[in-house]
């Protein structure tokens, strides 16, 4: 009786982009979702959310990341995982806060290189992880 080797089936690339798509529309979702209750929560309160440009890039990022990580559980996917792409959504403002302070970067483009910054990053995240961001089983 002969046994067949498994060899590992290489990266679906249908499923890999699939699958950052779906990341990328949950993390929208979750902007727009906990954006509201955010804003509502604080109205509730009768409080004002706190001013400046840097406020509203780490609001977004964690609205963006709940949205993220909600639907990275619902697919599957373990805290590890889950938390390492919610480090890639606060990671540029670890450079991009200083160059703000600094002058280099504008209060107006920050949102803009955040994410220019952002979804690449979760991209080569994914590619690290390729095996399970590639496969059909967290469908």
């Amino acid at each position: 009786m002969t046994t067949r080797t498994e060899r590992p089936h290489p990266i679906a690339w249908r499923h890999f982009l699939r699958h950052y798509l779906e990341m990328v529309a949950a993390m929208f979702v979750g902007m727009a979702v906990f954006g509201i209750a955010v804003q509502g929560l604080l109205a509730l309160a009768g409080l004002e959310p706190p001013g400046g440009v840097e406020w509203g890039s780490l609001e977004m990022a964690a609205e963006m990341s709940a949205g993220m990580v909600v639907w990275m559980r619902f697919r599957g996917h373990g805290w590890a995982s889950s938390l390492e792409m919610t480090g890639a959504m606060f990671a540029p403002l670890a450079v991009l806060f200083p160059l703000l302070w600094l002058g280099a970067v504008s209060g107006d483009s920050l949102m803009l290189l955040e994410h220019l910054v952002m979804l690449p990053a979760m991209f080569l995240l994914m590619l690290r992880r390729r095996d399970e961001y590639g496969s059909a089983a967290h469908v």
